[in-house]
């Protein structure tokens, strides 16, 4: 480094003592030249004036030669570039608070862009951890009312065997999870089951150990598992002697025959540690009714992905004909894989990163603003060093250097604001929703971020260059001479600055309308009617080894034993049990049909939750007619069934269901009399419309799982680590987990949490906005009236009153917020049409939200000009008129 510093300063003559001593003894040989001409024009008869006049027009001026003698024994562009950084940098220390105010605003935009490109860089843009990712697609069942149905088991078979565009087609379970034994008891295990092929279909490699082999997901095959690597680094310390150890997932021992690749990650199911194999043989894969699959595929060569949904088009048409029961209306779509893993989020990335970029355009346009009064403020300097001889180029290379200092300071701070913004937004992501979206735990600066802010580094640097110079013209030197008083270039209001803050003003509107309706979504879809009292209610999920519990009546003696032991608790007002929990996903549909109805060949698709009598006033939820199940309900009995409001509806329209028939598809020969109609249960997402839903006894239909749901009187947070040793107490192998309250559920459902972070950056971004919009109108406002000082004290001076004064100066400042909210509301109409996906019982119009932005504007924007228009009035004109 001290080398390369001393060839630098030895190539531009910057060697200490030597450019001083060259520097005197260039000055005594031109003031050497320069006499001997003078001598020369005496002796011709000049006078001594007219003598040393002509001699420096012979010599072209001493700084010119100089100047050439210093190109000749320097590097001219590298001398000029050093001299260009000192001037810069004193000019800029000068000046501290238009550098603080210009370097922190170019900043804060570039930190809310780069921390927000990087999360779309993250889930958009990088590759998947997939090999020849462009060839994997997600195939799924459509149903009428549902976009993407669950597969069975048997369909799945058949989509494998009757396809032509597939180079292999494999499934994963969605209900998955395991029960692992351990020493010290049952502990939940994250994980699925997939079919034999599914990661030589993704084109992952295990990093230790072998694959399934083909076959190795039949029943007669012995039960095999792979391991996630966080699971092999956790539960057996990254030890090789990991392949061939066994795990009892289930009750049944699995042997471990390799680990997943450290990067690897599946965020259609999300965080898995365990992945065994699918089995033919087990209940919900044995009965052509029961939906519990997803599937994804990879296409063959040259087949595109429309051809790939229409040949699955005619492969579902085909499985109608043949099975008219349970594929009436089933149809199959196909999509993109990475289409299906950021479908949910890939809008509101783009609105944030559309809302970043909007806030960095506020924030060049206040800069813009910056550089304009500056330039006015330097014309004179300017003007000067012109008319010294400095050329239109140097001038240029001048301001560019001052452009690039700042635009590398603002880079600079932009991107340790970003990595800080990056951790913050990644932080405010619970644990249990980085499952979904595992490549947040990617996030950080890599050299796509850094790219993508040095080109906003680079843009800031060339208007940070270009605006001073366009501002300055330099044929008019003899004006920028006269510009001595600040009447001269009052102007800039009229001409620049008022169309500059027009635009601040407009975009503010928009980040705050956009922000606003986002939030009201999100204040709407929380408080959502879910057909419940969600307050002192609380869940947890309890699974068992299935092998200790493997007939249906073993399964109803395990469900009363949990209601009787978690009904002995105290502050327990009432418990229940369901198949899963409410506000939850729309995992658990199924086909049914209305006994003595003809179908017609219609599908029609339920929502199915085995349910005990007391799961409806556990709740809260409201008995429209009939009656609730009642507790000797059991197998013994007649099968019977309860509906909800939105089924009743929509099969019953005009009819009294209770005493109608219905029968699931899975299981025609078994008829299940209707006996009560509920009002609707957010039984899946928040924001989906309700669905039909069927309810059966859990006596009547076992489930091989349950979600236990408790009335309290207390705290219900207080009951949950009871109601894990009240299971623990019932059998030691019972899994207990995702406990949690009813509020708690809802506010952390998926559908609330991307609403509320997409609120709460859009936000942040309008509250930014709102503060740079109202800052640049009071700075250009204060700056107009400062150049109009002397007007001012004229007008005072001539009977004006401070009335007159106030109104001047609101007028200009009320026409630049009038015309920018005209746009601005424009430009927010057209934006919420874009977000419409995003918004839940909003409209793109809702005019509370836009006169709410526009009053909140213009009472900041008033307060604003109301504080220079109040000094403009004070102006006294003796002072005003001495100032000059």
């Amino acid at each position: 480094m001290k080398m390369l510093r001393a060839l630098v300063m030895r190539l531009t003559g910057m060697v200490p003592g030597r450019r001083r001593a060259r520097e005197r003894e260039l000055a005594a040989e031109i003031d050497g030249h320069l006499q001997m001409h003078i001598d020369d024009n005496l002796r011709a008869g000049m006078t001594p004036e007219a003598a040393r006049r002509e001699a420096l027009v012979h010599l072209g001026g001493v700084e010119a030669t100089k100047e050439a003698y210093r190109d000749r024994s320097t590097i001219p562009w590298l001398d000029h570039l050093l001299q260009d950084l000192r001037f810069a940098f004193r000019q800029l220390r000068k000046n501290p608070g238009f550098t603080c105010t210009a370097v922190f605003v170019m900043a804060l935009g570039m930190c809310a862009s780069v921390a927000i490109f990087a999360f779309v860089d993250t889930a958009l843009i990088k590759p998947l951890p997939y090999r020849d990712q462009s060839r994997l697609v997600v195939v799924a069942e459509t149903a009428p009312d549902y976009a993407r149905a669950i597969l069975s088991y048997a369909d799945f078979e058949h989509w494998k065997k009757l396809n032509h565009v597939f180079q292999s087609i494999d499934a994963y379970a969605l209900n998955g999870g395991f029960t692992l034994s351990t020493r010290t008891g049952a502990e939940p295990a994250a994980g699925t089951r997939v079919s034999a092929g599914f990661f030589r279909t993704l084109g992952v490699v295990p990093f230790l150990g072998r694959d399934f082999y083909p076959g190795e997901d039949s029943p007669a095959a012995s039960p095999t598992v792979l391991i996630s690597y966080a699971a092999w680094q956790k539960r057996f310390g990254g030890t090789n002697e990991v392949l061939g150890k066994t795990v009892t997932l289930n009750g049944s021992p699995h042997r471990i025959i390799g680990v997943l690749p450290r990067d690897f990650h599946f965020a259609l199911y999300g965080l898995a540690e365990f992945w065994s194999t699918l089995r033919s043989s087990d209940s919900c894969e044995q009965s052509p009714g029961c939906r519990n699959l997803l599937t994804v595929a990879r296409m063959r060569d040259g087949v595109s992905m429309k051809a790939a949904a229409a040949d699955m088009q005619v492969v579902a048409r085909q499985l109608q004909k043949e099975y008219p029961d349970l594929n009436g209306e089933l149809g199959a779509s196909v999509m993109p894989l990475r289409d299906a893993i950021v479908g949910d989020i890939r809008p509101i990335l783009l609105v944030m990163f559309s809302g970043a970029c909007l806030l960095l355009l506020i924030a060049g346009v206040n800069l813009t603003t910056l550089l304009f009064a500056r330039s006015d403020g330097r014309h004179r300097e300017i003007a000067v060093r012109s008319a010294l001889g400095a050329s239109s180029s140097r001038l240029f290379h001048q301001f560019a250097t001052e452009g690039l200092v700042l635009a590398a300071a603002a880079g600079s701070l932009g991107l340790a604001g970003a990595e800080w913004g990056m951790r913050l937004l990644a932080s405010i992501v619970p644990e249990d929703k980085l499952e979904g979206m595992p490549w947040l735990r990617e996030l950080g600066l890599d050299h796509r971020q850094i790219a993508f802010a040095c080109g906003i580094s680079v843009v800031a640097g060339a208007i940070f260059a270009a605006i001073p110079w366009l501002r300055v013209s330099l044929p008019s030197l003899a004006d920028g001479l006269r510009a001595g008083t600040r009447g001269s270039t009052g102007t800039m209001w009229q001409r620049v600055g008022a169309k500059l803050v027009t635009v601040q003003v407009a975009l503010a509107v928009v980040l705050m309308v956009s922000s606003g309706l986002l939030g009201k979504s999100l204040y709407l879809l929380l408080h959502v009617d879910t057909g419940m009292r969600p307050g002192h209610l609380a869940s947890a999920q309890v699974d068992w080894l299935p092998d200790r519990y493997s007939t249906d009546e073993q399964t109803v003696a395990l469900e009363r034993r949990v209601l009787h032991k978690i009904a002995a608790l105290p502050g327990v007002r009432s418990a229940a049990v369901s198949l899963t929990h409410p506000v939850g996903s729309d995992w658990g549909t199924t086909g049914f049909h209305i006994v003595g109805r003809p179908d017609q060949g219609l599908h029609h698709e339920v929502i199915s939750r085995q349910v005990s009598p007391a799961y409806f006033s556990t709740l809260g939820a409201r008995l429209i007619e009939g009656r609730y199940f009642a507790d000797t309900e059991d197998t013994s009995k007649p099968p019977v069934v309860i509906v909800n409001r939105t089924l009743a509806k929509r099969y019953f329209a005009g009819e009294d269901p209770i005493g109608k028939q219905v029968c699931y598809a899975w299981s025609p020969q078994t008829p299940r009399e209707i006996v009560g109609v509920v009002d609707d249960i957010k039984e899946g997402s928040l924001e989906n419309p309700n669905w039909p839903a069927i309810y059966t006894p859990f006596d009547q239909n076992p489930a091989g799982m349950m979600t236990v749901l408790v009335r309290t009187s207390m705290a219900e947070k207080a009951v949950l680590p009871e109601i894990t040793v009240a299971m623990h107490q019932i059998d030691r192998d019972l899994s207990v987990h995702d406990e949690t309250t009813m509020t708690q559920r809802i506010n952390d459902s998926p559908a609330a949490f991307l609403h509320r972070t997409s609120a709460w950056v859009m936000g942040s971004f309008a509250g930014i906005a709102f503060v740079l919009g109202v800052v640049g109108l009071y700075g250009v406002v204060a700056y107009s009236v400062s150049q109009r000082t002397r007007e001012i004290g004229i007008r005072i001076a001539l009977g004006a009153d401070p009335r007159s004064v106030y109104q001047l100066i609101l007028r200009e400042a009320v026409r630049v917020v009038g015309v920018g909210t005209v746009l601005g509301v424009a430009g927010a109409l057209a934006a919420s049409s874009l977000i419409r996906g995003l918004l839940f019982g909003v409209r793109p119009w809702d005019w509370p939200t836009l006169l709410t932005a526009i009053t909140a504007l213009g009472l900041a924007a008033a307060l604003a000009s109301f504080i220079p228009a109040r000094r403009a009035a004070s102006v006294d004109p003796v002072e005003a008129l001495c100032a000059e």
